[in-house]
């Protein structure tokens, strides 16, 4: 079998990824279900809320409807293929080929074309940023470097998976490119 069965019962290849189905509701549905950090964390937090912080911040920092939506977007392949540790990740060299050809699928059904390198660049910037909070709030350790300027202030408030899943949609209906 070359497939996974999406929340919404559509067979989907993640090597071979067909536009057509992919569904946002999946995505919406999957990211708040998928434990940050490889569950070494002092919480549950999720790749959904971690998605949600990504793309307030580009809304705080003044950014294009297709950036939040490409910050919101930016690790929208995990449902289909599952976190990775960024340890470990960086050897994955096939892995990483892949997420980037999922990624650019992604983002050419929901953004008309794959993102160019500035864009790559700001939610780059972004994602570093929150991860440093994502350290200090859920595990209680120092990142790397001095502590990153943020526009807002990240809320790490547990919640239901389902209220993750909820706003999660209505960041992508508000911001939505296409």
């Amino acid at each position: 079998m070359s497939y996974i069965t999406t929340y919404t019962g559509n067979h989907f290849d993640p090597i071979n990824p067909d536009p057509e189905l992919i569904n946002i509701v999946d995505i919406a549905h999957a990211l708040p279900m998928i434990c940050r950090g490889n569950g070494q964390v002092s919480t549950f937090w999720s790749v959904g809320e971690h998605c949600i912080l990504c793309a307030k911040e580009a809304v705080a920092r003044g950014y294009s409807n297709r950036v939040i939506e490409g910050a919101l977007l930016h690790d929208a392949s995990e449902c289909y293929m599952s976190d990775v540790p960024r340890p470990l990740k960086q050897f994955m060299t096939v892995y990483k080929e892949q997420e980037n050809h999922l990624l650019d699928v992604l983002y050419t059904k929901f953004l008309g074309s794959p993102l160019d390198e500035q864009e790559e660049k700001l939610i780059k910037e972004i994602d570093d940023a929150v991860l440093w909070y994502d350290m200090k709030y859920l595990l209680g350790e120092d990142s790397e470097g001095d502590k990153p300027e943020t526009c807002m202030v990240p809320d790490y408030t547990v919640r239901a998976f389902k209220d993750v899943e909820q706003e999660y949609l209505e960041i992508f209906e508000k911001y939505k490119v296409l």
